[in-house]
């Protein structure tokens, strides 16, 4: 029995968005398993890397939200080994970070990954900002974000004191490019 590709609701699948976002071919992927194998969290996520591409290179839109939701696509560290190790060449972390902006877009992110998102978007709204990262902000803005606001706040005085955070951004030049970028990309109003 052979399983044909579903139609999506919307015309376009998530293969297809995948691929034409990233540039990978997600059938290039025939599960061999050394992506899983060698990647540093594997043991910690719900789905290995190749059973997300599995699931996505069936283009069926519940395992292709089977594959949003997964926690997996959150752990994932960009390290490469899987891509360094995949005998097709398949970039893998491409496909996790497609994946993760995807999950928030649809508003379907893991439930345990809420502190990982809030890092992420603190993360690049510093970036956005101020064109990089302003660490004060930063932790200010996942503090608000994730609620934990008494968690390590004890290294605030011992890094403010050794000059770790500096209290005021440092703002670059161009600032207007990154805004723009980010519309451009993401969508973002500048």
């Amino acid at each position: 029995m052979t399983l044909a590709p579903h139609p999506s609701v919307h015309g376009e699948t998530l293969k297809a968005k995948v691929e034409q976002a990233t540039g990978v071919k997600l059938n290039h992927c025939y599960q061999c398993g050394k992506c899983a194998a060698g990647c540093p969290v594997a043991r910690d996520m719900d789905l290995t890397s190749c059973q997300i591409l599995r699931l996505i290179q069936f283009s069926n839109p519940e395992w292709d939200r089977q594959a949003l939701q997964s926690e997996a696509i959150w752990l994932c560290l960009a390290c490469e080994t899987c891509s360094t190790r995949c005998p097709q060449e398949v970039q893998v972390p491409k496909v996790m970070d497609f994946l993760r902006t995807e999950a928030v877009r649809r508003d379907i992110a893991h439930p345990r990954s809420k502190d990982i998102l809030a890092f992420h978007r603190a993360f690049m709204d510093s970036v956005q900002q101020t064109g990089r990262l302003y660490e004060i902000g930063l932790v200010a803005d996942y503090k608000v974000r994730s609620r934990h606001f008494l968690k390590d706040l004890l290294l605030a005085p011992r890094m403010l004191v050794r000059g770790k955070l500096p209290l005021v951004p440092h703002l670059i030049q161009g600032r207007d490019a990154i805004k723009r970028i980010f519309k451009r990309t993401l969508g973002v109003k500048p």
